[in-house]
């Protein structure tokens, strides 16, 4: 019996992705000062914009960027509080790495503006 990968297509800013052909990366960009793996990047724009260059430079295939945690135990914040964090690194990162970017939020206010300003999709891991 011989293997055959099913694959599907799908175009994310301007990429091909071909499911089921290879595994893809994505590079997480935590913009909170409470993140989960210890490396949020709240108030420091300019630090994530390096970081999401080293992950293009390393080959990663898109970025996520998320503002607000999820960890357990975490506290919620608002909507203007997330963009707050949020739009001066994607409207950097959108400018300067050509990786398709998400953004990583369940508010729909917070989804929309991140579009606007150059993010590609959403990752609403609440759903």
């Amino acid at each position: 019996m011989s293997f055959q990968a099913v694959t599907r297509m799908t175009r994310i800013g301007g990429r091909e992705f071909h499911w089921g052909v290879r595994t893809y990366v994505m590079g997480i960009i935590n913009l909170t000062p409470d993140s989960f793996s210890g490396d949020g990047l709240a108030g420091r724009p300019e630090e994530a914009l390096e970081e999401a260059l080293r992950f293009e430079a390393e080959g990663a295939d898109m970025l996520d960027v998320g503002a607000e945690s999820t960890r357990p135990g975490h506290t919620p914040i608002t909507a203007d509080e997330e963009l707050s964090r949020l739009l001066p690194v994607l409207e950097l990162i959108a400018s300067r790495v050509k990786l398709p970017v998400s953004v990583d939020t369940f508010k729909a206010s917070v989804a929309e503006r991140a579009l606007d300003a150059g993010a590609c999709m959403v990752n609403d891991q609440w759903a």
